[in-house]
């Protein structure tokens, strides 16, 4: 065997249907598109959605749920982030800056600190909100905690 006699597996190719070929290909006339209606013509598409002309699921159920406009999103941080932040960069006080710079956050977050993992640092902390628990840890090492 080499590659100048390479081919498929023996049924496992088929030729191409060659619609619109003329009666003699037995695929001419109406070209397997039937008579009439939208699908017979050119450049039909069918919206999504489109149930044949059925009322579609997406207006047979009902709508339901309720989005608050006045909903506060925050980016939660952990105090472990704040434990590693603090031993590898050396710091005493973590504010929202010193989050952006390293990429935990972007300006236009607010940030909330919760309370995951373990905290032995000493650090006085900036945040727009704080966990009880958050702040409960940052307090029993001896630290402060500073709401935006």
């Amino acid at each position: 065997m080499n590659l100048s006699n390479l081919k498929p597996a023996e049924g496992s190719t088929k030729t191409r249907k060659r619609i619109g070929r003329g009666p003699g290909s037995g695929l001419g006339g109406t070209s397997t598109r039937g008579h009439k209606g939208a699908k017979s013509r050119s450049g039909y598409s069918k919206k999504i959605g489109f149930e044949g002309g059925q009322m579609p699921i997406q207006r047979r159920l009902p709508k339901f749920g309720f989005k608050n406009i006045n909903r506060v999103e925050y980016k939660a941080i952990n105090i472990a982030t704040l434990q590693l932040m603090a031993e590898s960069q050396n710091l005493t006080k973590i504010g929202v800056n010193e989050l952006i710079e390293a990429g935990f956050i972007s300006s236009s977050q607010m940030v909330k600190i919760l309370g995951n993992g373990s905290l032995t640092v000493k650090l006085e902390v900036e945040a727009h909100a704080f966990s009880k628990s958050a702040e409960a840890a940052i307090q029993a090492v001896g630290g402060t905690v500073v709401k935006l």
